[in-house]
């Protein structure tokens, strides 16, 4: 997998441009020995999507954590499957491996590829309270070697972090146990923003990168390499190395200000938008009809218990997941796809009105084809494009069902096409295609 060379800003996978698209579980699949990963696989396969996201185990999560119900990052104890062997005591020993995880890990990776499915290697991840910190394998209480920093803050960091070369080793061995799969790439670290000032883990994220990057110096093709920049949006200035750009809770503006980039632009985590679908189902048109080449939903209905994605979201898990939205990404996909977004680029510059009043996106290819979604609809209103004398064909898509439920012919004869909403609640997607 690489970027595509037509246009970076989408991968080539085995020959073909394709789009990125996941609803995946908590990120313990291959942590957590009780996640029964097989049926978790074909539900993806047969929903249509393709990337998953894994931690690796150097970080876990304890039950209650965020108030998530059936957390698969938070292993059972005896459960939990680490990097590193048990040495006698308890602790871990940070110089030898362990061989039941990385089998586990290539099964887990080469089950995805059998299905098309590419997985995202998160290798370390931020500690958001002491509690997660004393639980990790890297803790100085831990670990044989008793090293590692008291202090939580010290753990990604070039200075002062006696951690660091076995750190350095960890993304060594990963590189070399999966140098063989052709679907994942490696993210350095989830959410280091998280602490007020990041810039050493910054450094220390470019760091691994080309540690990972001198391991596979001898491969045919590298891995790709994702940095998790910010929530939202950020501008950015990223390393040689990076390939891909994670943003989480992204909205459009973070593919906007990093477009000129040329690099792929992820909204790699979503939540905290309620437990239904309609919040999650916009935030991905909107993101990846403003030129996104990734989106990774945070999907909660796959738990231990229900590892085919049918666990009731209930409580105060922060987020949603299920086969309804599951279907409306996978027909996001299957359209975009068809459409060849590819070859189109941003074109909100053809609405002739304040594309602020309803949250709206649009994509195209001058003189043949422009897809526009609107994340709301007011029926009756009329709506001006700035495009050339024509006739076009206007193809009204019902983004939640995938059906067209209405189809006309409109002519521009100068100045602004018009064209109205139809009656319809709830977001609409807009197929217009140039006709003469």
């Amino acid at each position: 997998m690489r970027l595509f060379p037509e246009n970076p800003h989408y991968v080539e996978f085995r020959g073909q441009p394709a789009l990125l698209i996941g609803s995946g579980e908590h990120y313990g699949a291959v942590l957590n020995a009780d996640f029964d990963y097989l049926p978790y696989l074909d539900t993806l396969a047969r929903d249509g999507l393709n990337l998953v996201r894994v931690f690796s185990g150097t970080y876990r999560e304890l039950p209650g954590e965020f108030g998530i119900q059936d957390n698969n990052l938070a292993p059972l104890p005896d459960h939990f499957v680490a990097p590193w062997r048990k040495a006698a005591g308890g602790r871990y020993d940070l110089t030898d491996y362990n061989p039941d995880y990385f089998s586990r890990l290539r099964s887990f990776i080469s089950q995805a590829a059998e299905r098309g499915i590419v997985v995202e290697v998160s290798l370390f991840c931020f500690w958001y309270n002491d509690a997660l910190w004393e639980a990790s394998p890297m803790h100085p209480a831990n670990n044989l070697q008793e090293v590692g920093p008291v202090k939580k803050e010290q753990v990604y960091s070039l200075q002062n972090n006696d951690l660091l070369p076995y750190q350095e080793d960890f993304a060594r061995r990963m590189a070399d146990e999966l140098k063989a799969f052709d679907n994942l790439y490696f993210e350095m670290i989830n959410e280091p923003y998280s602490r007020h000032d990041h810039t050493s883990d910054l450094d220390w994220q470019h760091h691994i990168a080309a540690i990972i990057g001198d391991a596979e110096r001898h491969l045919p093709a590298q891995h790709l390499i994702a940095i998790n920049y910010n929530n939202r949006t950020q501008y950015v200035h990223p390393h040689p190395a990076v390939s891909i750009c994670n943003f989480h809770y992204a909205i459009p503006e973070a593919v906007k200000l990093n477009y000129h980039l040329d690099l792929l632009i992820a909204d790699d985590e979503t939540g905290f938008c309620g437990q239904v679908a309609d919040p999650y189902r916009r935030e991905a048109w909107l993101f990846m009809l403003a030129g996104g080449g990734a989106f990774s939903h945070l999907d909660y209905s796959f738990t231990c218990q229900h590892p085919a994605g049918d666990a009731p979201i209930q409580g105060s898990t922060p987020g949603y997941g299920g086969a309804d939205l599951r279907w409306q990404l996978g027909f996001m996909k299957r359209f975009l796809e068809s459409a060849a977004v590819w070859k189109m680029q941003p074109y909100n510059e053809i609405f002739a009105w304040n594309a602020s009043v309803v949250p709206a996106q649009v994509m195209g290819i001058p003189h043949e084809r422009y897809v526009a979604y609107f994340s709301e609809n007011q029926p009756g209103r009329t709506h001006l494009f700035s495009l050339p004398a024509g006739r076009y064909q206007v193809e009204w898509i019902n983004p939640v069902t995938g059906n067209t439920f209405e189809t006309r012919t409109s002519t521009n004869t100068g100045g602004y096409l018009r064209v109205d909403l139809p009656a319809h609640a709830g977001d609409l997607l807009m197929n217009l295609i140039v006709l003469s």
